[in-house]
């Protein structure tokens, strides 16, 4: 088992509910993870997913080895058949099969370049240590998704849902430096799971996320209309995804205020962070009682959690089956 994109949730209610009963005691499978290790590969920089999914694994009892990949690692060559005569030192093929030898999970993130479209849609690291590795693969932030987040979002959705159908507004606010995509692209993933939810996408004409994720979610390039009688607001910014990886508006009109968050049904706000104060979001709304980015933090680590306790336990059941498979061929 893979825990790669949102479309590994089989039942996305089903995990919700596992996860709070996991936060309510995390240390209920501390023997789950007994003498396994957790490998955790960083080819970008992380705060809230590092130490969240660290503590995850020590929930579980399990052993964590870090790397920074990205400053610690030898150059990785990701072509098959490459003539490795220039830049790259090692072969994805033996650097994923050597770290499989230390782990029995293997956690990565790596970050998008934006600068070419189909090598980063083609997920070269993920897609590299998916097909080399032996073990099962956890994506802590790729190039085009982070399903951990997407799951900490949903739990924390639930935590403060609302007795009718709730409006969900994704919307996009400025930033001086060109982001992914991956953060919006999961979060969209998983609101199409949400049955019971009305989800909005809000962005400036020409800001359209990739068509083959947003399918048809409803978007509506006026921002003040959709978060009308919205509950919650989640903000984030992205860069363009058709002139790829350019900031083509900065417009300060998008960030989240609290004339526009007066326009929804008492909304509570949520992002991923780190967030660009009175950039993306105003201080007055981000500091307010509706602000509920430290909880979506927190719950980082039972999204984490409920991640590798699956893991660990189909690894378990198919260890259990192919013992008992060896004992009926004896």
């Amino acid at each position: 088992m893979n825990y790669t994109a949102i479309k590994d949730i089989d039942s996305l209610e089903t995990w919700v509910k596992q996860a709070l009963k996991i936060k309510r005691n995390p240390l209920k499978n501390k023997k789950l993870g007994k003498n396994k290790t957790l490998v955790m590969l960083f080819f970008n920089s992380s705060l809230r997913t590092r130490l969240s999914t660290q503590k995850a694994a020590i929930n579980l009892g399990m052993n964590v080895m870090v790397m920074n990949f990205g400053s610690e690692g030898w150059t990785l060559e990701y072509e098959d058949g490459a003539i490795m005569n220039q830049g790259a030192s090692e072969h994805i093929k033996e650097a994923a099969e050597v770290v499989s030898q230390y782990a029995d999970i293997i956690a990565i993130r790596a970050f998008s370049g934006l600068v070419d479209k189909e090598k980063d849609n083609a997920e070269t690291v993920m897609a590299g240590f998916l097909k080399h590795a032996t073990v099962p693969i956890v994506n802590m932030e790729s190039c085009t998704g982070h399903p951990l987040q997407s799951l900490a979002d949903a739990i924390t959705m639930e935590e403060h849902k609302t007795k009718h159908k709730p409006k969900v507004v994704l919307t996009w606010a400025p930033h001086p430096r060109a982001l992914p995509q991956a953060v919006p692209n999961s979060f969209v993933e998983m609101m199409q799971k949400q049955e019971e939810m009305d989800f909005v996408i809000t962005h400036p004409e020409g800001y359209e996320l990739n068509p083959e994720i947003t399918k048809d979610s409803k978007i509506e390039y006026d921002q003040n209309k959709a978060f009308e009688n919205a509950d919650f607001i989640y903000a984030k910014n992205w860069s363009n995804y058709k002139q790829y990886g350019q900031i083509t508006n900065s417009d300060p009109n998008w960030t989240v205020t609290a004339e526009k968050m007066a326009l929804t049904n008492n909304a509570k706000f949520m992002h991923c962070l780190p967030v660009r104060r009175n950039v993306i979001v105003t201080d007055e709304v981000i500091d307010s009682e509706n602000s509920i980015v430290i909880q979506q933090a927190n719950n980082r680590t039972y999204a984490a959690q409920l991640v590798l306790q699956k893991i660990l336990k189909n690894s378990s059941a198919s260890l259990e089956k192919s013992k008992s498979k060896a004992k009926k061929d004896k």
